[in-house]
């Protein structure tokens, strides 16, 4: 199969990471994979107007990091930032879009570009996003795969598709584990840095800071690929690694006594398989698959925008015993260990084959609403 993936930019956002894995194992299952992306949007004169206003000079060009950066599948960068059209791209049996600006470049291609996927990793109506036009993408002629039954279900429910394949996110073993073992010396706690208010961390330093009241040296240990911002900043004596390695991160989650998963809104929440797959339960809000993965002892599930309830979880798990905090780590480990990447590419492979069969059958439209509203 022929397989061209369509992406905004190459970066190190879980959503990306699991693309390069599928990316990666497709190839090796004698797929025919390309890559396409546009170049990281240039930095505007009035973005470096004021940098040097703040005293902080001209900002600097830096190489851009990605998921991609250590796989061997073709990959092309266009000339500049802007759409990507028939000109760019190679024909092909599929053609994926992987999140709202790509589903209006893949909707407007021709058909000898392949059957036309949407990969929805996430329910991306935001204030900072033109929302009118995000709703739109997930109402094109586009078979859509999405990575959790939520998605799933906001597809069916708010935009009437009931065709949807549902491909669950896995974690690589051979990247993310840990041998068995007990608590820390210190009651550790761990969190993913992210700034996006949806991504909840503001939750999570605020139950840390709320149980450190109660917990003796309670130690949080935090990584991110974005730098600290002084609008988010860690509670005080956090230790923070910024664009660690993967064996960094594994090591991270692995010093852990429980991770903490604070999102508002979430696709799926990739860091609560990472950190269950290096034995480490986790605490987390019903977002993403959160309710479907903390389930069975491998983790608590406490209340959305609660810092309280959250706080009150992570001193439960901290005042368990040798024995009770062991058992809780097995079901974290035991929860995933069952369901491999391979099978996620089978599912995946599954999916892409019920597109085509789809397309055969005629089930798509050849209109695209983006391009009616527009003329």
């Amino acid at each position: 199969m022929k397989i061209t993936v369509v992406m905004g930019g190459l970066t190190l956002a879980g959503g990306d990471r699991v693309l390069a894995t599928y990316a990666q194992q497709l190839q090796s299952r004698g797929h025919d994979v390309f890559l396409i992306a546009r170049p990281p949007q240039p930095v505007t004169f009035r973005q470096h107007m004021a940098s040097l206003v703040r005293g902080r000079g001209l900002i600097p060009k830096r190489k851009r990091l990605s998921h991609f950066d250590n796989i061997d599948v073709p990959r092309h960068f266009v000339d500049r930032f802007r759409p990507i059209t028939d000109a760019d791209l190679p024909d092909a049996d599929v053609v994926i879009a992987t999140w709202w600006e790509t589903a209006e470049w893949v909707a407007n291609l021709s058909p000898a570009k392949g059957t036309k996927v949407y990969f929805v990793q996430h329910h991306e109506v935001f204030d900072y996003l033109p929302k009118e036009k995000v709703e739109a993408s997930y109402s094109l002629p586009l078979h859509k795969i999405t990575v959790s039954q939520w998605i799933a279900d906001i597809m069916r429910e708010r935009y009437n598709d009931f065709n949807v394949s549902l491909v669950p996110n896995s974690v690589d073993t051979a990247q993310f584990y840990a041998p068995p073992r007990g608590k820390q010396p210190l009651p550790t706690i761990g969190v993913m840095y992210a700034t996006a208010p949806w991504k909840g961390c503001d939750i999570s330093f605020k139950a840390f800071s709320l149980a450190s009241e109660r917990i003796p040296n309670l130690r949080l240990l935090a990584f991110g690929s974005q730098a600290l911002s002084p609008d988010l900043p860690l509670p005080p004596g956090s230790e923070f690694a910024h664009c660690p390695s993967q064996d960094v991160i594994r090591g991270i989650y692995s010093q852990c006594d429980v991770w903490l998963f604070g999102s508002r809104a979430e696709g799926f929440g990739l860091p609560i398989l990472e950190a269950m797959a290096c034995r480490t339960p986790v605490i987390g809000t019903p977002a993403g698959a959160a309710p479907e993965l903390l389930t069975d002892g491998a983790g608590i599930l406490v209340k959305p925008e609660d810092p309280d309830d959250m706080a009150m979880a992570i001193e439960h798990i901290c005042n368990l015993s040798e024995a009770e905090w062991k058992q809780m780590s097995d079901a974290a480990y035991s929860k995933i260990a069952n369901y491999t990447i391979e099978d996620a590419v089978t599912l995946f492979e599954s999916a892409l084959d019920t597109a085509i069969d789809r397309q055969k059958h005629g089930e798509f439209s050849n209109s695209n609403p983006l391009k009616a509203a527009s003329a």
